[in-house]
């Protein structure tokens, strides 16, 4: 059986999960309380840090990793399709929404607002929470004006972008930070990726003490 250590709000986490279920993979979920740091999560990945994927007798971290390993040992479907111009603008995407949009945003408002407590890490950076909540805004717009150009964030196939896109704003909407009416193509390429098989775990995951935004389950527009 294969195991993922995993932390609900985590994005990287969330990402991983959509891409097995994408890939029809069974999987059993282990939650891991990373921020303890115990040895025996250590020795799975010094790093500290959520996802580790158990398979094939392998222990894997790191998301971009473990996905690019999957894409390799999984073909179907292809979540990297495309000539080698498209694979490029996939794994950019997923840069951009790994790095920049987590760094400007889901740390700035997820983190503050739900892990802090979660973790017992202390109250929320009022000045975090105020740039997030700008930079958002900016994200959604740039969403935007991707899928004005194409049918999915990365070209005409739903690919690794989109599920790595979906899994930072699913985790925000426990903060109700998504304006989901400031872009209507952004709200319609979302519930398409919310009406997909895959994410049927993640709109059935509990997180102790939050609820997602109250639309969250019923997002069919």
């Amino acid at each position: 059986m294969i195991q993922l250590y995993h932390f609900a709000l985590s994005p990287f986490c969330r990402k991983v999960r959509l891409v097995l279920a994408e890939k029809k993979l069974e999987v059993e979920l282990i939650e891991e309380r990373y921020w303890e740091a115990s040895s025996e999560f250590l020795r799975r990945n010094a790093a500290g840090k959520v996802p580790v994927l158990r398979i094939d007798g392998a222990t894997l971290s790191d998301s971009g990793a473990i996905c690019e390993y999957l894409e390799e040992t999984v073909p179907g479907p292809s979540l990297l399709p495309g000539d080698a111009a498209q694979r490029a603008e996939i794994r950019r995407l997923v840069a951009w929404f790994d790095d920049k949009f987590h760094h400007e945003v889901t740390s700035k408002l997820v983190y503050e607002r739900i892990n802090k407590k979660l973790t017992r890490a202390g109250y929320p950076d009022g000045a975090n929470v105020k740039n997030g909540v700008k930079a958002i805004r900016f994200h959604l717009d740039y969403m935007g004006w991707l899928l004005d150009r194409n049918r999915w964030l990365a070209g005409p196939d739903m690919s690794l972008a989109d599920f790595a896109a979906a899994a930072h704003l699913s985790c925000l909407d426990y903060s109700s930070d998504v304006d989901w009416n400031r872009n209507e193509g952004v709200r319609d390429w979302y519930a398409k990726v919310k009406s997909r098989p895959a994410f049927r775990s993640i709109l059935a995951d509990v997180v102790p003490g939050f609820r997602p935004a109250a639309h969250y389950a019923d997002l069919d527009f």
